[in-house]
């Protein structure tokens, strides 16, 4: 299966070039596609310098930071263009251990979406704060209850979607960013029918720079639950309603 590791990237110039090499050791026969923001570090020349020597790296330059959402949008409609069959979410500061992929690749054979998974057993995030995984597991519990949502780990960034599943929505009727884009894509996965699968992610804090996290990106996610709770079925199906797309007929619906 030909698949795509999308990257967006802001001011990474320190780790890109190491962490393509540890994504190409674990998953010599992946693609990635880097989406720079613009950085002013200039992170988009170091990915034009890689690509120009690897053919599997591909690069999109923005005009500036237009958001997470914005940007995994764009990945994924590159990767149905270009007749990917997976495409994966991946965050450019090591936080998403590329040492996963193999499972991923593994089960993605069978579901739609393969979530790296910090709230299953095996998972975890052993350098926060306890500030700061109050905030993450409570946000995730708020989603499940009030959504009704199965999934335990709703806002993790570190994902695997086969491209049918994604064909099956409506892109554009995405416009969450951060943490609710996150929640959003799984939401509209499971509310479409497709199959899921968690596998379990030690989650660690960035090596270099500065986390991009927000007090913004917190509330946009909080209130995208309410509103969706409270605003009845947001799902963004291009398919017939009820109609799954057929990837998503086989697997298993449980983590």
């Amino acid at each position: 299966m030909r698949s795509l590791i999308v990257i967006p990237t802001y001011n990474e110039r320190e780790n890109i070039n190491t962490l393509l090499n540890q994504v190409f050791a674990a998953a010599p026969a992946t693609d990635v596609l880097i989406i720079d923001d613009n950085s002013p570090d200039g992170t988009g020349q170091v990915a034009d310098e890689i690509a120009a020597r690897d053919r599997r790296v591909h690069v999109l330059h923005r005009t500036g930071k237009l958001g997470l959402g914005t940007a995994y949008v764009r990945g994924f409609r590159y990767a149905i263009d270009e007749g990917y069959d997976l495409v994966f979410e991946m965050d450019a500061d090591f936080s998403h251990d590329p040492r996963y992929l193999p499972r991923f690749f593994g089960a993605a054979q069978h579901v739609d979406l393969v979530i790296g998974s910090r709230y299953i057993p095996g998972g975890g995030t052993p350098n926060w704060s306890p500030v700061r995984k109050f905030i993450s597991s409570g946000g995730n519990t708020f989603a499940r209850l009030v959504l009704g949502i199965p999934i335990h780990d709703c806002t993790g960034g570190y994902r695997c979607y086969r491209v049918p599943a994604l064909r099956a929505l409506n892109l554009d009727a995405i416009t969450a960013q951060g943490y609710a884009f996150q929640v959003e894509l799984a939401y509209n996965i499971w509310k479409n029918g497709g199959s899921w699968r968690e596998i379990p992610i030690i989650f660690e804090d960035r090596r270099v720079g500065k986390s991009k996290m927000s007090r913004k990106i917190f509330f946009e996610a909080f209130s995208w639950v309410l509103r969706t709770r409270f605003n009845g079925d947001r799902a963004v199906r291009q398919l017939p309603a009820g109609k799954p797309s057929a990837a998503a007929q086989v697997g298993s619906r449980q983590p």
